[in-house]
């Protein structure tokens, strides 16, 4: 009987917000999974756009340049949360855009209005499309991309925490440079003109520095059954 119910379950649009090393991809996926919804890494797709920008040798300190080109690429990501994948122009780019290169540059090109306008479009139509609903991960869905979500989620933790984690991701890495790249990063983020990464009004702040992955995760899925629970709870008293 609860398959059945999860199958017929109300579709719920999640968004998770919050800066680099909070754990947001891990969590992203696993609730999804957990849940039988969609995922979607929209940092992946400004990778992506970065990488073809940085294969066909756009001068990156132009925003005029990239502006020009900012439809060109043919991006396509798959929403399984299990294994999720993006390709530009047909070609797999998982590996080649998790690059020191691309990531430190995707700052610069996710700035420019234009390649904001082109990725937020993709990402509305395939949150549109999740017949089941789905988890979108990123740094402004909750405020510019899918204002309307059914909930808004902003992970935080320390700069010590969250550049220990991404140490332990990249083995071999100095936590201390680590720190002040995540740090950097952030504040390009904050203070872009075009949708900066900031928490949404109505989001749920879970600060995960002295959690687990398990713990957040847990946290984050009880937040979404609630939320799910109260929209099918409104809809039977129509």
């Amino acid at each position: 009987m609860e398959n059945g119910a999860a199958r017929t379950a109300q579709p719920v649009i999640v968004a998770i917000d919050g800066p680099s090393g909070t754990g947001k991809s891990s969590t992203s996926k696993a609730v999804a999974a957990q849940l039988g919804l969609s995922y979607l890494d929209t940092g992946a797709q400004y990778r992506a756009i970065t990488w073809w920008m940085v294969t066909n040798g756009i001068d990156l300190d132009d925003p005029t340049a990239i502006a020009a080109v900012a439809g060109k690429a043919e991006i396509v990501s798959g929403t399984d949360p299990a294994h999720p994948t993006i390709t530009v122009d047909g070609v797999d780019v998982a590996g080649p855009i998790r690059t020191h290169e691309v990531t430190s540059k995707v700052s610069a090109v996710s700035a420019v209005p234009e390649v904001r306008a082109r990725i937020t479009e993709l990402q509305r139509s395939l949150a549109a499309s999740a017949e089941r609903g789905i988890v979108v991960e990123g740094r402004d869905i909750g405020t510019t991309v899918l204002p309307d979500a059914d909930l808004k989620i902003f992970l935080t933790a320390s700069p010590e925490a969250r550049a220990a984690r991404r140490s332990g991701e990249l083995k071999g890495v100095d936590v201390h440079a680590t720190r002040e790249a995540l740090i950097k990063r952030d504040t390009a983020d904050s203070s872009r003109k075009t949708s900066p990464l900031a928490k949404a009004g109505d989001a749920v702040e879970v600060d995960t520095t002295e959690l687990t992955l398990a713990q957040v995760i847990e946290c984050v899925v009880t937040l979404v059954e609630e939320k799910r629970a109260a929209a099918e709870e409104k809809q039977a008293a129509r």
